[in-house]
């Protein structure tokens, strides 16, 4: 019976996988679909058509304004004349036009930035969610082959405890380390497929029965980096830096357009007017063509009004100031990034060096010793969950490892991920 019911959990670990289809993504191949299906960054591409559309609007015209007029002075009664006049009215806007257009390039131009900036998160957000998947895979198969290893266990000692050589506590001990480790095993799973589903959210697809899955496991990428280049490189290409120097360039063209709305328009207008004649016997006229020409501009008292004008300047001032303290953040956050690259480094050395297979040459040892009879099971169960932490603790540091590199190149402004 205990052996059914140990058969029956393993299957039941794996029947929630078996119920998707896996579908296996290339780093290079999930990049893509990202970059093509991300509906955050298809919104910001959106953004950016929609600047370079009001460049386009920030080049019209004033529109100019026809009036037509017709005057009656009583020509029935008094026989004084009628009249038509037909006039253009055009209003001219000095320097304003070409301060709004310059503006709207500059803000489209910020967009682009912006963008640029958006995808270079994107890229390493991305990237994390993928590492995480081969993570949690990574961890799932811990937990499956300890679970093996426990149920073997459980097998091995319901059999001695049938012929007498073990005590019946040390065989229920061993069934219920395995049927807690099947929990375990269930859990794991379930991270796995929710890692999973995170990696469709980032490619804008629908997951449906499909489950997307890396190819290959977290591995130590080999990386040399000198920091004073890192810092240069970052002040010279890190997209949100140039985001936030044209963002003091639209703050100054926003000045510019302020003070340029200050200024008077001027309205130019022509008008032709056609006179009846008069036929009254007082005042006889006859018919008669005029041409009229003016121009009108207001009086800017609102101009002596300073306000609009100050709080631009305040708004450029504090562009300035915010790409300043831009560029010290840069700097700050590439040097934190390498000193923890550099330490997970260090750990990971540690790791290679022979911590892995120390654990697992103790627990080969202890179940040696244990089917000898030699130890107790506490010591056969204490190595296994030891070589399990240390499997685990590698594989969390070697993903915190890889997450590393990719802030130190996402803070860089490089990019080199394969």
């Amino acid at each position: 019976m205990k052996k059914q019911i140990i058969l029956m959990s393993l299957m039941a670990c794996s029947i929630c996988l078996q119920a998707q289809t896996v579908r296996s993504l290339t780093y290079s191949q999930y990049l893509e679909k990202v970059h093509a299906g991300n509906l955050d960054y298809a919104a910001g591409k959106l953004n950016v058509s929609a600047a370079k559309a009001d460049v386009v609007a920030a080049k019209v015209f004033n529109d100019p304004e026809l009036s037509v007029e017709y005057s009656n002075n009583q020509d029935h009664k008094l026989h004084i004349w009628q009249s038509v006049e037909v006039g253009l009215t055009q209003t001219l806007s000095p320097g304003k036009r070409g301060a709004a257009i310059k503006l709207a390039r500059s803000e489209s131009e910020l967009s682009e930035a912006l963008l640029a900036d958006f995808l270079r998160n994107l890229r390493a957000e991305a990237t994390v969610a993928y590492l995480e998947v081969q993570k949690q895979k990574q961890m799932c198969e811990v937990k499956k082959n300890s679970c093996a290893n426990l149920c073997d266990l459980a097998k091995s000692d319901s059999i001695w405890f049938a012929s007498g050589k073990i005590m019946e506590v040390e065989a229920i001990q061993s069934s219920l380390e395995a049927g807690i480790m099947r929990n375990e095993v269930l859990q794991s799973e379930a991270e796995l497929r929710n890692a999973c589903l995170s990696l469709a959210l980032m490619m804008g697809t629908v997951t449906g029965d499909t489950l997307y899955m890396p190819q290959g496991e977290l591995e130590p990428v080999a990386r040399l980096f000198v920091l004073d280049e890192l810092i240069a490189n970052a002040l010279d290409n890190r997209s949100d830096l140039a985001a936030a120097l044209k963002n003091t360039e639209v703050a100054r063209r926003a000045l510019i357009v302020v003070r340029r709305d200050k200024l008077p328009d001027i309205d130019l207008s022509l008008s032709i007017s056609h006179n009846n004649r008069v036929y009254n016997a007082e005042a006889p006229a006859p018919d008669f063509n005029g041409v009229t020409a003016g121009i009108a501009f207001p009086l800017k008292f609102s101009a002596l009004n300073k306000g609009a004008v100050h709080a631009a300047k305040f708004r450029a001032r504090q562009a300035e100031v915010q790409y300043t303290q831009a560029r010290l953040q840069v700097q700050t956050e590439e040097i934190q990034a390498y000193q923890q690259f550099q330490s997970l480094s260090d750990q990971l050395r540690h790791y290679n060096n022979g911590m892995l297979k120390q654990a697992k040459d103790v627990l080969d040892g202890k179940i040696y010793s244990y089917h000898r009879g030699e130890v107790p099971l506490l010591e056969y169960l204490n190595a296994q969950r030891t070589y399990d932490d240390v499997q685990a603790q590698y594989i969390e540091t070697l993903y915190n490892y890889n997450v590393s590199l990719v802030e130190l190149e996402k803070s860089a402004g490089i990019w080199d991920m394969e």
